[in-house]
């Protein structure tokens, strides 16, 4: 059976040119890279290439990067540092379509540490509360943290803009850009944001890998506590292999950039036009134009997401019905629930994300066999005759 993977935003493939990088540090060049010996420096030099090229992606200096163990441990890291650099601000600012990496961290922070926390609604379309974030904005806030992209619906935040009404008031911005990295240009630089997190899953790299930016002037404190590794912001042997793997995959992503914006984008939009042409009571979820070019979350009527999910697995297919890291749960998705969409719709939702690597064959493939599935089910469900929803 051809797997068609159309699930790119829970994790990708690791690129083959990511894997030939990596090899000689799997194999014979095993040594520490923290060692004063020549056969341990190979690897450390090759850790300086990987920082300057990830540096290069998102147009920062290598100093700033900081190497973590996955995108979640980055958020948590930026979070920590932030209310360890202002114990006296006890007010913190987040979206509630956040990852649970940001909603749960923020939470656990309101319970145990008594802090006042302000998750800004979204509308119907996914975007922010802009004026209600702003009012928010204090005296009294450590953070204000939010996503780049949201990693269900693709939209986009305006984090530029954020982070200078942020900076202007002295309070300190973050953004999870776990979803936007490789798929829209990031200039850390222009965009003013004073910590941002990537995950290397994301963009063809190995899982077990992330990258948190700290901006040059930031007195940041580390979440582990060890050796001296990246500069005493993270202790704990560097995963050198996985770092490598990274910085391939960022150089790589940088250089597909116009191919997401171009190719990619065209396929998500053919898919997106037959599937809402071909099936009646579908309709996509977040805005049609301020989104990742690779993103789609549609909703059908009547139907149950994890059914289309069962019968697309049998023939080969992967997409989602939203987050990854809330698979487990039968709830609707946070996300959609945030943004208002019908109950008959948000149940019946599914998340195709694509790459590079994905083709129009793959589309209609996805097409032909989407079709029948959703007539399938809803002629089996007692919410849907005569061609609508009752």
């Amino acid at each position: 059976m051809k797997i068609v993977y159309a699930d790119n935003n829970a994790t990708t493939k690791v690129a083959d040119e990511v894997i030939a990088e990596m090899l000689p540090y799997l194999g014979e060049l095993y040594g520490n890279p923290s060692s004063m010996h020549t056969f341990g420096g190979q690897g450390g030099k090759k850790i300086q290439q990987a920082r300057q090229r990830v540096a290069d992606f998102i147009n920062a200096d290598p100093d700033e990067i900081v190497f973590t163990s996955c995108g979640t441990e980055s958020d948590n890291a930026a979070i920590n540092a932030a209310i360890n650099a202002f114990p006296d601000k006890k007010h913190i600012i987040t979206s509630n379509v956040e990852h649970p990496a940001i909603n749960n961290l923020y939470k656990h922070l309101q319970k145990t540490k008594g802090y006042e926390v302000t998750f800004v609604p979204v509308d119907e379309k996914g975007f922010l509360d802009l004026d209600l974030l702003y009012k928010s904005m204090s005296d009294n806030t450590a953070i204000v943290s939010l996503m780049w992209a949201n990693n269900e619906t693709g939209v986009l935040f305006p984090i530029e803009e954020i982070a200078k009404k942020a900076n202007e008031k002295g309070i300190l911005f973050h953004t999870d850009a776990v979803q936007a990295a490789g798929k829209i240009p990031i200039d850390v630089k222009k965009t003013g944001v004073d910590m941002l997190s990537l995950s290397g899953h994301k963009i063809h790299a190995p899982k077990g890998i992330g990258v948190l930016y700290v901006k040059k002037g930031f007195k940041f404190s580390p979440l582990l506590i060890g050796g001296h590794q990246e500069k005493g912001r993270r202790g704990g042997t560097e995963n050198t292999v996985s770092i490598i793997g990274l910085g391939k995959a960022c150089e790589l992503a940088k250089a597909n950039l116009p191919i997401m914006d171009t190719r990619v984008r065209e396929l998500r939009d053919y898919l997106q036009t037959q599937l809402l042409e071909k099936i009646p009571g579908s309709s996509v979820n977040g805005d049609l134009e301020q989104r990742l070019p690779s993103t789609l979350y549609i909703g059908f009527d009547a139907v149950e997401g994890e059914s289309i999910l069962l019968m697309l697995d049998r023939e080969g297919i992967c997409a989602s019905s939203g987050s990854a890291c809330t698979s487990g749960s039968l709830d609707p998705s946070h996300v959609l629930m945030a943004m208002k969409v019908p109950f008959k719709s948000a149940h019946g939702s599914i998340r195709f994300s694509l790459s590079h690597y994905n083709t129009k064959e793959e589309m209609d493939i996805i097409i032909n066999t989407l079709v029948p599935v959703i007539q399938n089910l809803r002629d089996m469900s007692p919410f849907w005759k005569d061609g609508k929803m009752v």
